[in-house]
């Protein structure tokens, strides 16, 4: 369980599965519980990690294994997760019972379906709510409240209520307790907005160096709002952060779902300007942002790319944080803006991080094949007879003023499992009459199949496609989109005499 106020509560869950131990005439043995963990994975999950590893080892002292349901095993994204789970009890002999579902699970075609089914129902709940709650943040953000993290150096968090009233400073590792209040910041204590003050004119006026003005600071005996020395890396964030200018900025990174964390573009940053009380002028805060993109600009690529890979053979590894500590490299941004993300300057110079992040080159390469797959459509529908505009801005498709379409062209993601899955974003601000899916193959390289989905028979926002959906979905499945230009064609009538 992940929260306390649900009927999923430890408590709760433990009751019922009492009372089923009972009526079947089990004993409770062993209980295997996560408190307040997620989940989305099985990481960080202790306990079942620890009850899988006792079924492993031939060290499990029980026959059965009682779950709540079948959303407790986990609301993975590949719902083929739980069942590898359940199918390891069963190779050991241990039989797995679901207290509180309305089936048996006895192995009949039944029960296997319905599982088939709560499995997924258990991944989309987390998908729907995490769409659900990304929405909902990124609204705040543009209302100007802060989502998260702590204040920083200069700033500070304070509670205001539903009507905008202050409530009361928050301090570090406190929380709101009230779900209509919301938290903003504000400028800190006095002498820590001169301290941010002064770094700034040190940079611009004085030329001084972010690793010089860190040592100003620490001579001084001032610290970090984490209580720490200054470093070059911690000066730099501070140089290069908008929220000293009043500015509201947030979905720099991502880390939905419990994947992979990335780094979003620029453009998909969720932004409010001018919300906050700024501390530094804004054409300061410029100014700085030249001064920094100037260091990379007279080093040509391979210049830039020489010093990042002696950053690599010096540290052993590369982040954005690693980088802004070495004085001789330039900074993380100029990387990011001259080769277009961090991950592209990692390539280059031979390294892989941790995670895989090559999704994000298949994305951009995907967008750039929106364009064309789009032109492509227009064309099979003129050739057909039909007419067809495009909406310069948002390239939605009126076709013979009758109805509206939206193209998606969707990545194929390959699942630990071996499963390949399609994840797809319909446009619901656009109320497209049809969505036009397009499916890529395993490689992202050429399309696999399309779906036309018309918007009366798609209610979600999100759908994950697997490779067979179910006569619901695969009844809008073709190989080409030939159905789309026959909806689309025209043929001359003879006038009644």
């Amino acid at each position: 369980m992940s929260t306390e106020h649900q009927k999923y509560s430890t408590d709760n869950q433990a009751e019922a599965i009492r009372r089923y131990a009972e009526a079947r005439g089990y004993s409770i043995v062993k209980t295997y519980a996560d408190e307040g963990k997620s989940g989305l994975s099985l990481k960080g999950r202790g306990a079942l990690e620890k009850l899988l590893q006792d079924i492993q080892r031939g060290s499990a002292n029980f026959s059965a294994v009682l779950v709540y349901d079948v959303s407790r095993w986990g609301r993975f994204q590949d719902p083929d997760e739980a069942a590898a789970i359940e199918l390891l009890c069963k190779k050991a002999g241990i039989a797995v019972h679901y207290c509180a579902e309305q089936f048996e699970n006895d192995g009949s075609i039944g029960s296997s379906i319905i599982k088939t089914v709560k499995r997924a129902m258990a991944g989309e709940y987390s998908r729907e709510l995490s769409v659900k709650v990304f929405a909902g943040q990124a609204n705040l953000i543009r209302l100007g409240f802060r989502q998260g993290g702590p204040a920083g150096f200069g700033m500070r968090r304070v509670l205001v209520d539903h009507n905008g009233m202050r409530k009361g400073e928050l301090a570090p590792g406190e929380h709101k307790s009230i779900t209509t209040d919301r938290v903003v910041l504000v400028a800190g204590p006095e002498p820590e907005v001169r301290t941010v003050r002064e770094v700034y004119h040190l940079f611009l006026e004085e030329r001084r160096s972010e690793r010089e003005i860190a040592g100003i600071l620490n001579r001084r005996g001032i610290v970090t709002d984490l209580g720490r020395p200054w470093t070059r890396g911690t000066v730099h964030q501070l140089l290069i952060n908008e929220k000293y200018i009043g500015n509201n900025v947030w979905a720099r990174t991502s880390f939905k779902l419990k994947q992979a964390r990335r780094e979003n573009p620029p453009q998909d940053w969720v932004r409010s300007d001018g919300v906050f009380d700024a501390i530094i002028d804004p054409s300061d805060f410029a100014r700085v942002q030249a001064l920094i993109a100037a260091r990379s600009e007279r080093l040509s690529n391979d210049e830039m790319l020489q010093r990042l890979t002696e950053v690599l053979r010096t540290q052993g590894s590369l982040s954005g944080l690693i980088i802004d500590e070495v004085e001789c490299c330039p900074s993380s941004s100029a990387y990011r803006s001259r080769f277009g993300s961090l991950l592209r300057a990692y390539t280059l110079v031979g390294f892989s991080p941790a995670h895989d992040y090559r999704y994000l080159e298949v994305n951009r390469e995907l967008r750039r094949m929106h364009p064309a797959v789009v032109a492509e459509v227009i064309k099979g529908i003129c050739l057909a007879g039909g007419r067809v505009s495009q909406d310069e801005k948002t390239d939605l498709l009126r076709v013979n003023v009758e109805f509206t379409a939206s193209l998606v062209v969707v990545r194929c993601r390959q699942m630990p499992s071996g499963t390949t899955r399609w994840k797809v974003i319909l446009d619901q601000a656009l109320k497209p009459d049809l969505t036009i899916i397009v499916r890529m193959d395993r490689e992202n390289k050429v399309a696999k199949d399309y779906y036309l989905l018309p918007r009366l028979d798609m209610g979600e926002a999100v759908l994950m496609l697997c490779e067979h959906n179910g006569l619901s979905l695969d009844a809008y499945r073709f190989q080409s989109l030939a159905m789309l230009y026959e909806m689309a064609e025209r043929f001359l009538l003879r006038r009644a005499a």
